[in-house]
């Protein structure tokens, strides 16, 4: 015999959202549940039931666009009556969700086998979010904070079988699996938007310098660094150049993946500052430096630490579009107060266009030169290749410089520079 006509229930309950390594702090929230199954049905019966997000515990965050058709939820409903659990999957259908607005998620639907009589529940619980980017994919997961309020309720009579209730086989597309891609990313929550994706694709760069328009938003983009002996294989993260125009000039902030992964030991404040190369190309030609703060606490051992963001000044010098995109990476880094820091440059062996402007020349602009007020030397001296900074000693003296420093960590998103002497030097991509 088949199961009744389905019937709607809602449950309301707090949850809280772990984002992947890189995407913040933990998040709490109000989501509200639309379940979807038969009022009543046989033992024997396999019935559809499904899990709606009517009202999701956040917002998406305000640094970057999730793409249209990259969002896989996947939940599970606790199954009273007999125990047990059924897993409810989600399509990868969602529309492009913009900064700050709610998170939109497919419906999650699968099956359940009813193997015992009686008053069968479903109470929706844990469930998690992958976000699908072209360098990787992020999952976020959810778990309930206290009771959860409402459910469903499926009267099973008897049937020609018995046993334990327990959760079918699910319908839908598949999780898309473990945290993959340079950085961290990002994330979103399903129910709840935790954290932050600077590794995500935004709405792609803006053009036109008229109109009245000042805010031109960069895309993020996968760049590959070489850090020579530092860092062995080298790193990647995503990294964006936003850009804000002042009279004829652009100020620039450059964003790295930010970090939540923990430091193998404690790091000073001012141990650690930033700075890049942007590379002009198009119209213009030369490079723009950017340069970002030294952290201004100490970071306790264990603790997650993020490159600041990077600013600059970029004064055109030709009249027309002009591409940004990121090159040479620097680190300063400064074990000691008054102590001379250790460059660590680290050249961009593969980049891309993060962001094109339609720029008009302006007095003592870049041309074919350099760009910026500040020039575009990586800051301190440099070795050639993506090699160690001369330290005061010739050929080895910048690895051996860094064993002063060893165990000291660098975290650009989620690689780790690990700064030990010779081959124990390791990097995570």
């Amino acid at each position: 015999m088949a199961a009744s006509p389905a019937q709607a229930a809602d449950a309301t309950y707090k949850v809280k959202c772990v984002p992947p390594a890189g995407g913040g702090d933990p998040v709490e929230g109000e989501s509200t549940v639309k379940i979807t199954a038969p009022a009543t049905a046989k033992v024997g019966d396999e019935v559809d039931v499904s899990w709606e997000t009517v009202k999701p515990a956040s917002n998406n965050t305000d640094l970057m666009v999730i793409p249209k058709d990259s969002v896989v939820p996947t939940g599970w409903f606790a199954v009273g009556g007999a125990g047990g659990e059924l897993k409810v999957v989600g399509e990868k259908k969602n529309p492009e969700i913009p900064k700050k607005a709610p998170m939109v998620m497919s419906t999650m639907k699968g099956k359940l086998k009813l193997t015992k009589a009686g008053k069968v529940t479903l109470t929706p619980g844990r469930y998690e979010v992958a976000v699908s980017f072209p360098f990787g994919t992020f999952v976020t997961k959810c778990a309930p904070v206290g009771t959860v309020s409402g459910g469903a309720t499926i009267d099973v009579s008897e049937g020609s079988t018995g046993g334990a209730t327990t959760g079918g086989a699910t319908t839908g597309g598949a999780t898309t699996g473990s945290t993959t891609g340079g950085a961290t990313t990002g994330a979103t929550t399903g129910g709840a938007t935790t954290g932050s994706t600077t590794g995500g694709a935004t709405t792609g760069s803006t053009t036109g310098g008229g109109g009245g328009q000042t805010d031109f938003p960069g895309k993020a983009v996968e760049v590959a660094f070489d850090c020579g002996p530092v860092v062995p294989g080298g790193i990647k993260t995503p990294v964006t150049i936003n850009a804000k125009k002042s009279g004829g000039d652009y100020q620039l902030t450059v964003k790295t993946a930010k970090g939540a992964m923990a430091a193998p030991m404690a790091l000073p404040a001012g141990a650690l500052k930033p700075s890049m190369n942007v590379k002009l190309g198009g119209a213009d030609s030369g490079t723009v430096k950017v340069t970002g703060p030294a952290n201004a606490d100490p970071i306790p051992d264990k603790a997650p630490v993020s490159l600041s963001d990077m600013t600059g000044t970029y004064k055109p010098g030709k009249s027309g579009k002009v591409t940004l995109s990121p090159d040479q990476l620097t680190i300063d880094v400064t074990m000691a107060p008054g102590s001379t820091p250790i460059n660590v440059p680290c050249k961009a062996t593969s980049s891309g266009v993060s962001l094109e402007l339609d720029t008009a020349a302006q007095p003592g602009g870049s041309g074919s030169t350099t760009a910026g007020t500040t020039g575009a030397t990586t800051g301190g001296s440099s070795a050639a290749s993506g090699g160690l900074a001369e330290t005061g000693a010739e050929d080895e003296g910048g690895i051996k410089a860094l064993a002063l420093v060893a165990g000291t960590v660098i975290l650009l998103g989620g690689a780790v520079f690990a700064f030990t002497p010779w081959r124990r030097l390791r990097g995570t991509r």
